[in-house]
């Protein structure tokens, strides 16, 4: 087969690549007045879903048909995760200067409150890893949404690392390596993150027949 033609597998890696690329465009004009990042990010899921699924058909008419969706739930749910990130942060910042500053039993007290802080963020992490996914998929309450993406990135972890590894990956290359592959961004992690993760939201949809070993 010819490598250039359609259904090769080198034309469908680099069409997937300017998916990737349109999509992380879209994810970046709608997230700049901040507070929409939730409605953002859920709408890129919502296509990359798709791909990964391979089952999308016009990526920017169903981005934005999901982003319109979704507004609502995303936003509320975003603002929670905006909220809780800042605390987290300012508690972090302030918690680990003042053990620094600190010795003898304060110092161990501030340590502590150091390390519930840490284990309080990766929740975070992983309760953020998946909310948005969740919601471009299924409907359900907001309590039940932020619920149910921690209990199901304890139980896929594997999933959840690789996740975590792959947004790493890219902001490290981004800032370290090589800036222009900013181009790429938000729109490339979603697409890896949703091959990972579509067998995982076939168990979870009650369809654990459909997903892969």
């Amino acid at each position: 087969m010819n490598i250039f033609s359609y259904e090769s597998k080198f034309s469908q890696v680099f069409l997937r690549l300017a998916f990737s690329c349109w999509l992380n465009t879209l994810w970046v004009l709608c997230s700049l007045p901040i507070f929409t990042i939730g409605a953002s990010t859920t709408a890129l899921y919502k296509v990359t879903l798709k791909i990964a699924d391979e089952t999308e058909s016009n990526i920017t008419a169903e981005f934005f048909k999901a982003f319109r969706a979704n507004f609502a739930q995303a936003t509320r749910v975003w603002l929670i995760m905006l909220l809780a990130g800042v605390l987290l942060g300012t508690d972090g910042y302030i918690v680990s200067h003042l053990r620094a500053a600190s010795t003898g039993p304060m110092a161990v007290i501030w340590t502590l409150n150091l390390a519930m802080i840490i284990c309080a963020a990766i929740v975070y992490v992983i309760v953020l890893i998946y909310i948005f996914p969740l919601i471009s998929r299924f409907e359900n309450t907001d309590w039940a949404m932020f619920k149910n993406a921690f209990l199901i990135g304890i139980h896929f972890l594997f999933c959840t690392i690789s996740v975590a590894f792959i947004h790493f990956a890219m902001f490290y290359a981004v800032v370290a390596i090589f800036t222009p592959l900013i181009i790429f961004g938000e729109g490339l992690c979603a697409l890896l993150s949703s091959y990972l993760m579509l067998d995982v939201m076939r168990v979870v949809s009650g369809n654990p027949d459909e997903a892969e070993e």
